[in-house]
């Protein structure tokens, strides 16, 4: 299954957001902590480079922890841009971000800060968690927030401070996933759209991911007897265990896999962390 979603109005946000970028000084790219390259957006990341950047690798408590530190030692290294963590025990404020942005701004070029006005643009793929992560910033809900992506359709203003605006606008995917490895990626922490994709295709990736480099987790999670190598093979034991068994005697697999990305995404499998950052 090849897989690809770049829904209408997509295509809008996207010509908003070149808009928005017009009168901003700092980007805030957020990032999936378990997949920071396969998240970050081509097209975000090419907009207006010579900008400060903050990127936030969200959603980090469910990413392993080791992993995560070498991803923010080698996003911290690229210029003109800082790398933060945010997980819910430990969610960023604004005072944190003001600060950060601040503090780039004045080292990429003090003639651009004002502390009259402020913009910082915020943006991301589906479902990473932007949502979320500004209603922890503003400590209020101003997002409606949702586990499935597109929940945010257009942008919003919010005022951090008396001199900083924030702009959040809505998850952007790009019009071709040319590497279909990290498209499958994207589908595997939930950034398309259920009804976009195949969840058996989905199931049988991940089962045969999670075979190669986290078997243990798998016979832990559904009491597997031994370690099994094939997709189809450990998906039919979790339907067992799992009673996903149509009456018919049949395996449901389409149920199967939606159990084991259910599990996957919500950290009953535990921490993973499907990228590691190049050699540092």
């Amino acid at each position: 299954m090849t897989i690809g979603w770049f829904p209408g109005h997509m295509h809008k946000a996207s010509k908003e957001l070149d808009s928005a970028l017009l009168k901003t000084h700092v980007i805030i790219e957020v990032l999936d902590a378990r997949i920071p390259i396969a998240s970050t957006n081509p097209k975000i990341a090419a907009m207006r480079p010579e900008l400060p950047r903050i990127k936030i690798l969200n959603k980090s408590d469910l990413a392993q922890p080791e992993v995560t530190k070498q991803w923010k030692v080698y996003l911290d290294r690229q210029e003109n841009s800082i790398c933060l963590s945010n997980t819910q025990k430990n969610p960023l404020t604004a005072k944190t971000l003001i600060a950060n942005a601040s503090d780039l701004i004045k080292k990429a070029d003090r003639t651009r800060f004002s502390k009259r006005r402020m913009q910082i643009v915020i943006g991301g793929i589906p479902n990473v968690g932007k949502s979320t992560l500004l209603n922890q910033i503003c400590d209020k809900k101003l997002a409606r927030t949702g586990n499935e992506p597109a929940v945010t359709l257009g942008q919003q203003r919010v005022r951090l401070s008396d001199s900083w605006v924030l702009i959040d606008t809505p998850g952007l995917l790009w019009p071709k996933l040319s590497d279909q490895h990290a498209a499958y990626l994207l589908a595997t922490i939930g950034t398309i759209r259920n009804t976009a994709i195949d969840a058996e295709d989905i199931g049988f990736f991940l089962a045969e991911y999670l075979s190669k480099h986290y078997q243990k987790r798998l016979l832990d999670r559904y009491n597997l007897a031994q370690p099994m190598d094939d997709a189809k093979t450990i998906l039919s034991k979790i339907a067992s265990y799992r009673g996903s068994i149509t009456s018919g005697g049949e395996i449901d697999w389409n149920k199967t896999s939606q159990i084991l990305l259910n599990d996957f995404r919500t950290g009953k499998l535990g921490r993973f962390s499907l990228e590691k950052p190049p050699l540092i």
